[in-house]
């Protein structure tokens, strides 16, 4: 039996929920991590974690201190939803908003 959904997600808060059920965030982690991707698709940097994209992420979370969000860069890469490419730290390709669409195939039985 297959059959098709489709979900329309407006914003990168709700594109990463999408896909939560595999990296096990906390809301808070999805609400940094969505910051960090807004912040990044402005800056266009190669490195995710940039001192300019937390410093931008933070203030549009309303946390005080930048450095705060490097703890949540661990567990992000903890949690696979962003792993170290040399010296940059790079989104997993699944969370990467700017596919078009997605397809899940979802099967059941035999």
């Amino acid at each position: 039996m297959n059959q098709k959904i489709t979900i329309k997600v407006n914003s990168t808060f709700k594109y990463l929920q999408l896909w939560n059920g595999i990296f096990n965030l906390t809301d808070m982690e999805l609400r940094v991590l969505a910051a960090l991707v807004d912040c990044n698709q402005v800056t266009q940097e190669k490195n995710l974690c940039t001192s300019r994209n937390k410093k931008a992420a933070a203030r549009a979370l309303g946390i005080s201190d930048f450095n705060t969000l490097n703890n949540y860069v661990k567990k992000f890469k903890d949690k696979r939803a962003i792993y170290k490419d040399g010296r940059n730290y790079v989104l997993n390709q699944l969370l990467n908003t700017d596919t078009e669409s997605v397809q899940v195939n979802i099967q059941w039985g035999k």
